[in-house]
């Protein structure tokens, strides 16, 4: 054991995690080796006590069993077939207003993020569906990347939301509140979008050209009702989990359940359901849970370590004394996510950043689920930042190579998004009753 003051305990594991995730390596693992490092040479063999009290307590978290849950409807529904039918209906309906396949893109995005919740297998959809029929359109390729990437990211705040999941627990706030609060911020999201969009294409044509009537030559009843029944099966899924947890019948881990169970009787309806497919939808989803809970094992050690050396005072000191008063702290503490969100995926950012700063919210007099809702919003930009970008480096990886997309035209078209959000979180603080309004109407 070393005596080590608690300003040099901050400053070797937020140093030492920053310079190892830098140098390329899993998340996870320097996560874990900071943590045992500092932790043995500060405590010697007592943390691994510690660090098993951490894990302990993260695996007998109940409302965390719905995560595994809500992964595994995601995937589910991926395979269901529900996207391709709501992109036809939304082609014909919409395909003709100028900039009208990007809008498509970011309205199946949204409804794609009530049902999937999953990042990766959002954007791999509206890829697969609307990213090959913008360029041979002669859509803007940044413009159509950018509509991909920023609707796909929407299904990390809007509910379901992994994100709001694994927030509620290491905050301890209500995971229903806080679906409840994302909902209408996300919604908000996803009208800026579209608002963009529209002023982007009429002020620039050249950028969206419109579809030829002879493409979307259909009567307006079958559009209608190719769009109503498309859109009723997903609708269903999502009033079967926020409907639920909204009239107070369950709380969010039963309801994820519910939605789980819903979206195998749906899929099975489409008879896309067979033996192979069940078994590449198990392998996925053991896949991504596995991978968010080791994640999450490596950051509460992480996390223990670094509170039982007093770092977590030291942060909450440092931003304490922010000047501004309590917004000054609020836009220190908004930048410190913005700033990670850079770096370390948002997961590790949780995992360690929330328990530490998510208690300033009432000593601050601000409404911890408005506060934590800020933060999730916030990190919708750590999916369209590099140098991590999640979003970029999906769409890059999953774009058919004969559309000629770079990792140029992805970054020009996401830039817009960026401040876009920014916009939208100016809005959240000027009028918090966005994200406090419908949190308010719950059943308890």
């Amino acid at each position: 054991m070393i005596d080590i003051s608690p300003e040099l305990i901050t400053i070797l594991m937020m140093g030492g995690l920053l310079v190892t995730v830098m140098l390329g390596f899993p998340l996870a693992f320097p996560i874990g080796t900071v943590a045992l490092v500092v932790g043995y040479l500060a405590f010697g063999p007592s943390v691994f006590h510690l660090i098993y009290q951490q894990l302990f307590a993260l695996l007998h978290n109940y409302v965390l069993l719905a995560l595994p849950l809500f992964v595994f409807m995601g995937v589910v529904l991926e395979y269901s077939g529900i996207a391709d039918r709501m992109y036809d209906a939304l082609y014909l309906l919409l395909s003709g207003l100028r900039g009208g396949l990007a809008i498509i893109t970011v309205l199946l995005g949204t409804i794609l993020a009530a049902c999937v919740g999953v990042i990766t297998a959002s954007i791999t959809m509206l890829s697969a569906l609307s990213l090959k029929a913008m360029v041979s359109r002669g859509y803007d390729k940044s413009l159509a990347a950018g509509a991909i990437c920023a609707g796909g990211s929407l299904g990390i705040l809007i509910p379901p939301s992994v994100m709001l999941v694994i927030y509620g627990p290491m905050a301890r706030i209500s995971v229903g509140k806080l679906f409840f609060g994302a909902m209408i911020p996300g919604l908000l999201l996803a009208i800026l979008y579209t608002i963009y969009i529209v002023v982007r294409c009429h002020t620039k044509p050249e950028l969206a050209p419109t579809v030829p009537v002879e493409e979307r030559s259909v009567p307006m009843r079958h559009k209608m009702k190719l769009l109503f029944t498309s859109l009723l099966p997903p609708v269903a899924i999502i009033l079967s989990v926020l409907g639920t947890i909204f009239a107070g019948i369950a709380p969010p881990t039963e309801a994820a359940a519910v939605g789980a169970f819903a979206a195998l009787v749906l899929t099975a309806s489409y008879r896309r359901l067979t033996w192979p497919v069940m078994k590449n939808i198990l392998r996925r989803s053991l896949v991504i849970s596995s991978m968010v809970m080791f994640i999450g094992a490596t950051s509460v050690a992480f996390t223990g370590v670094f509170l039982k050396g007093g770092g977590g005072e030291v942060v909450q000191n440092a931003v304490l004394a922010a000047p501004g008063g309590r917004w000054g702290i609020f836009f220190v503490v908004m930048f410190i996510y913005f700033i990670l969100g850079f770096f370390i995926e948002w997961l590790g950012i949780f995992f360690i950043m929330v328990p530490i700063l998510a208690p300033l919210a009432p000593m601050l007099g601000f409404d911890p689920v408005w506060f934590g809702i800020m933060i999730c919003v916030n990190l919708q930009m750590s999916f369209l930042t590099p140098p991590y970008a999640f979003a970029i480096f999906v769409l890059r990886g999953v774009a058919p190579p004969e559309v000629g997309l770079t990792s140029a035209h992805i970054i020009r078209g996401v830039l817009p998004y960026i401040f876009i959000i920014m916009f939208a979180m100016l809005l959240m603080v000027i009028f918090p009753s966005i994200i406090t309004w419908l949190p308010g109407m719950m059943i308890r």
